[in-house]
């Protein structure tokens, strides 16, 4: 017999009658507050550990007629969220005789009410619509209500609300017009009604704790107004392996990297056979509620583990369901089978599992030599796609992706598990893959962020060829840091050059130049590895001055805890930033903190990067990085997930962790990838691997010395990159009387588009249509206001300076040049002035040598001044904003052989 029908069989009278003899042996304290529920209910179980006086029964019947006058019945939601709570008419006549205060979870229907049928929430977060709970739970904070089903409640004004906000933990953008109550004071005064089961707090992994302490403090004293509300305290299902100031035992990091490494195998995500039909569903359309999601439920602690023959997905994302489980991500990922195998491998050696080190060479020769992710486009020499590394295989949209980063990591993973298990079957393809990046990189040392395979098609070489900037060290940094190793072990000088080249234009830029991802905290821990390994190959002291400049910056975030603080860059450079507005909120990546100072740390982007990059640093000698090291690797111990209610997450890290609150909670605003998000790759793989490598008393640079792979480069570099193609990349700049010569900016450059800095305008090299191609220096907003010293007075016969227009992308020609002559750089005389002829709806792109040809003119001291356009103009979609000028040369008496020519040309 169910619950609901022995409601609707046993009569209140009746119930009352069973009871009157049962009530007067049962503590009368306990009878002040009476709970409906199972004896597995969260609330119940924790006022029972707190010594809360209460008493438990089966029905709202016996609860009503339990209960003393004036005191407290709590009907909780046993069914949710399959089945919502039914209260007869009779229970609640009875408990207004009583003059009962009453909560209910989850209401069929109440009178005085109109309610709807129960739906899930998608977005919607909890939050305090008013100042009720008092100080300790604001109006506006926010909570979460993992998996939340809900009854909505027409045209009722709740105490807490679900509605989609942006922000940390407060509503940072207020409510929303429409917002659905949560908990709310029936019309009749004496009834606090729940639209969903707030009593499933601990199951449900109901975030933050101090929040849901506020709301039960804040229910308790509503229902008893006469006592003082207990402060009820709980242990969390899923929590931190240890407290901030709890002593460690001797072997806390070993123990740490067993249970990080045994992550591997409880968190069920090797894949195994069993798991292939449900896979399969998930990425297609049949039926079922996750059908084409490419989401899993995580399997039961027993179901079988693979041996890593078919690989391992991606982790658990940050889909919390109502009983605390996360759905798993189903693809298969390249780094992320990499790092997973390096953290095995390494993990293996150190633990004496060889198991694990078995598993570490199955995922590599499954996803490198079995799967499609080296075979078609990526395995045909005639395409610019050969021997790189597919993004993904799970489906076409992760299959035509090529990211160099991504590339960069699965070949360090690679790399380790070699040194550490001692096979070299994976070494060609590892040589190949570097080639292929490298070959895909432009002059300058940046790649971009993806290459496609559709671009590919019509070959490497526009690639190789391009001048192109990307300020982005989340994007680039670590393929320079491969190129460093993989010039280390070749002498291949074109992989240093680029690396060279990119990063000391990237450090020129520190830190404002940048692009950032989901904050620029993570853009400085990815800077430092480069660093680290660039002295390892030329140990200068420009070199060590950019990897303390760099470490300055990353150790200055680091916490009295260790904790890597979170922060944004500067506004409209980030890729990724936190959402814009409530509508914005889980509508795509976003960073986990909303706003800087949000005490927050990220192990997907920054913290796991930042160890690995201490970590190398130190093993560089230097002295300040191992003490950050330690520091950081001591905290990770102590927030690494412990949990035995849910295996498959136990001796994991989350991606966020809130090191004010000791507590796992972040904004999870980011679609996919949010606060409790596990990446067996990116988050898992490094810190298991840079915890074993400290057991093993090594760093990544030093475990992999060993590797050979120059006779494989001997081979494969000619076929790759021919020598003549080298050859054709030789600058030829133009010959002119300022080549050289010092040159004086009244305004500076933007760091964006710096092309060759302070001498970029007198270096003889001329800029293409593309704007990307390095060689343009830009301007946002400003003039170019610049003097030339020719370093004797002379006579000029001819000026030009060259100037972009692409007005896609706002850059104008501008308005009027002038040119101006000085014996002495003090007092200048006006030799000419050219105006633009150009239409500024001439969308170009278009390069104009704005000349003038001069007679009887002498001088030591040339002056240009080139008027911007200003604001862009009013027919652009992005009228009103400050308008580019692109220049790339001012030329002084140039041989007329070159005159006006750009490379292109």
């Amino acid at each position: 017999m169910t619950r609901a029908s022995r409601i609707i069989v046993l009569t209140f009278p009746a119930v009352a009658a069973l009871l009157a003899s049962a009530a007067q042996a049962v503590d009368a304290d306990a009878l002040r507050l009476v709970l409906c529920c199972g004896e597995e209910n969260d609330l119940y179980r924790v006022l029972q550990q707190n010594r809360v006086p209460c008493l438990r029964v089966d029905t709202s019947e016996q609860a009503v007629a339990a209960a003393v006058r004036g005191g407290a019945v709590m009907v909780l939601a046993d069914g949710y969220p399959e089945r919502t709570t039914d209260l007869p008419q009779g229970v609640l006549d009875a408990a207004a005789g009583k003059k009962l205060r009453l909560y209910v979870e989850y209401p069929t229907s109440l009178a005085g009410l109109k309610l709807d049928k129960p739906r899930r929430a998608r977005y919607e977060r909890v939050v305090a619509a008013d100042d009720s709970f008092g100080p300790a739970l604001p109006r506006l904070r926010i909570l979460a209500i993992n998996g939340l089903h809900f009854v909505p409640i027409e045209g009722a004004k709740g105490r807490l609300v679900a509605a989609k906000v942006a922000g940390f933990d407060s509503a940072v953008y207020s409510l929303p017009p429409a917002t659905s109550p949560i908990l709310l004071e029936h019309p009749r005064g004496d009834m606090l009604v729940a639209t969903t089961k707030l009593s499933h707090f601990l199951t449900g992994r109901y975030a933050p704790q101090d929040a849901w302490r506020a709301v039960w403090a804040g229910v308790l004293r509503w229902l008893m107004p006469e006592r003082k509300p207990p402060l009820l305290l709980w242990t969390p299902t899923v929590r931190p392996a240890y407290g901030r100031d709890d002593a460690l035992p001797a072997d806390a990091e070993l123990a740490a990297l067993r249970r990080g490494a045994g992550w591997f195998r409880t968190s069920k995500l090797l894949m195994h056979p069993a798991r292939k039909d449900e896979v399969a569903r998930s990425l297609g359309r049949g039926p079922g509620p996750l059908a084409g999601a490419g989401l899993v439920p995580t399997p039961p602690p027993g179901a079988p583990i693979g041996d890593g023959s078919m690989g391992i997905l991606e982790g658990p994302l940050s889909h919390i369901q109502h009983d605390g489980s996360q759905l798993q991500s189903v693809s298969i990922r390249g780094d992320c089978n990499g790092e997973s195998a390096m953290a095995m491998a390494l993990a293996g050696q150190v633990l004496g599992d060889r198991e694990l080190g078995a598993i570490a060479c199955n995922l590599l020769d499954f996803y490198l030599l079995k799967s499609d992710a080296r075979k078609r486009e990526r395995a045909d020499p005639a395409h610019g796609a050969y021997g790189l590394v597919a993004w993904g295989i799970t489906t076409p949209a992760w299959y035509c992706a090529n990211y160099g980063d991504d590339n960069a990591r699965m070949m360090m993973g690679t790399l380790a598990t070699a040194a550490a298990t001692g096979r070299a079957h994976w070494n060609e393809a590892m040589t190949l893959c570097l080639l292929a990046n490298l070959r895909t990189t432009g002059q300058l040392g940046f790649r971009s962020d993806r290459l496609d395979i559709g671009p590919l098609g019509r070959g490497w070489l526009p690639f190789f060829r391009r001048r192109i900037v990307s300020y982005s060290p989340h994007m680039e940094a670590y393929l320079w840091a491969c190129f460093l190793w993989a010039y280390d072990k070749t002498g291949d000088k074109l992989f240093l050059d680029r690396a060279k080249t990119a990063i000391a234009m990237t450090m020129n830029t520190y830190t404002d130049g940048w692009r950032w991802m989901n904050g620029l905290a993570q853009e400085k821990a990815r800077m430092v590895l480069p660093l680290a390994w660039l002295v390892r190959v030329e140990d200068t002291p420009q070199h060590r001055a950019w990897l303390r400049q760099a470490l300055d910056g990353l150790i200055a975030l680091q916490q009295p805890c260790g904790a890597i603080r979170e922060e944004l860059g500067l506004p409209g450079r980030g890729a990724m930033p936190p959402p814009r507005s409530n509508e914005d909120y889980g509508k795509h990546e976003a960073s986990i903190i909303q706003q800087t100072g949000d005490p927050v740390c990220d192990l997907l982007y920054t913290s796991n990067f930042a160890l690995l990059g201490l970590h190398e640093a130190a093993a560089a000698g230097e002295k300040r990085a191992r003490e950050a090291e330690d520091k950081l690797a001591e905290f990770l111990v102590r927030i690494q997930v412990r949990s035995e209610a849910h295996p498959s997450l136990d001796g994991g890290w989350f991606r966020a962790f809130d090191f004010d609150r000791w507590e796992h909670w972040a904004s999870n605003a980011d679609a996919g990838w949010g606060a409790w998000a596990i990446e067996s790759g990116w988050t898992q793989g490094w810190i298991v691997s840079v915890l074993a490598m400290r057991q093993m008393k090594t760093s990544l640079w030093d475990l992999t010395a060993r590797l050979d792979i120059k006779p494989l480069h001997a081979r494969l570099r000619p076929v790759m990159i021919p020598p003549e193609v080298i050859a054709s990349l030789v600058p030829k700049p133009v010959s002119h009387a300022a080549v050289g010569k010092k040159l004086t900016l009244t305004h500076a450059y933007d760091n964006r588009y710096p092309a060759g800095g302070e001498t970029a305008l007198v270096d003889g090299l001329l800029g293409t249509e593309d704007f990307h191609d390095g060689l343009w220096q830009g301007y946002y907003g400003r003039d170019l206001d610049a003097v030339i010293d020719l370093g004797e007075a002379r006579a000029i016969s001819s000026v030009s300076s060259r100037y972009l227009q692409t007005t896609s992308v706002g850059i104008y020609l501008p308005v009027e040049v002038e040119y101006a002559v000085s014996p002495d750089g003090k007092e200048f005389t006006v030799a000419a002035r050219v105006k633009n002829t150009v239409s500024e709806k001439e969308a170009g792109p278009l390069i104009e040598a704005f000349a003038a040809t001069l007679q009887g003119v002498r001088g030591r001291y040339l002056r240009v001044r080139a008027r911007s356009i200003g604001k862009i103009p009013g027919h652009h979609r992005a009228r009103g904003l400050p308008a580019w000028l692109f220049v790339d040369e001012i030329l002084v008496d140039p041989a007329p052989a070159r005159t006006g020519k750009s490379k292109a040309q």
